[in-house]
């Protein structure tokens, strides 16, 4: 089964499991959870099936630029008065150690890669501070009273830190 063979893929059988088939991603590898009873047959069914299901709830979180760009468009509308207004707000593969950055002289955002997949207002957020940064270029008081309006803004703080704190920790290996 082609699912055997592939190493990023992992099929967990359960006893306990009776009719239900889940999947979840575990850092590279997908894990589906089936009942002990399948067949190899429907094993196979539902590895696909599930595989197809991932793909398309990520496929559905992950914006494109063009979609970046309009995403920034109705934060700004909605939080800043409309007054920040990027020329390029685009992802990128080469910050690995910022969630985002803004030019003001060149009015572009870029956001990292990383953010793919987050919560929808963690990247709402990041984009915003970004966009703030069109405004006032500090973190000064006028900075953060920018960013007062979105009520979402301590919450994804929290999310972001938990992250950046969880990515410092050495990873257990299941089977350890």
């Amino acid at each position: 089964m082609a699912a055997e063979l592939d190493p990023a893929v992992e099929v967990r059988r359960s006893a306990r499991r009776k009719r239900t088939v889940s999947a979840y991603r575990e850092g590279d590898r997908t894990v589906v959870l089936i009942p002990a009873r399948m067949s190899q047959a429907e094993e196979q069914r539902w590895v696909s099936r599930m595989l197809d299901k991932l793909a398309a709830q990520e496929s559905r979180k992950v914006l494109g630029d063009d979609a970046l760009a309009r995403r920034a468009a109705e934060l700004s509308a909605e939080y800043l008065g409309g007054r920040a207004r990027p020329d390029v707000v685009r992802w990128v593969t080469n910050q690995n150690s910022r969630w985002g950055s803004c030019t003001p002289s060149e009015r572009s955002i870029r956001l990292s890669h990383r953010l793919q997949g987050m919560p929808e207002y963690v990247v709402d957020y990041v984009l915003l501070h970004e966009l703030a940064h069109l405004l006032e270029a500090s973190h000064g008081p006028r900075f953060w009273a920018l960013l007062a309006a979105y009520p979402q803004t301590e919450r994804a703080r929290g999310y972001l830190e938990g992250v950046a704190a969880a990515a410092s920790l050495p990873h257990a290996r299941s089977g350890d």
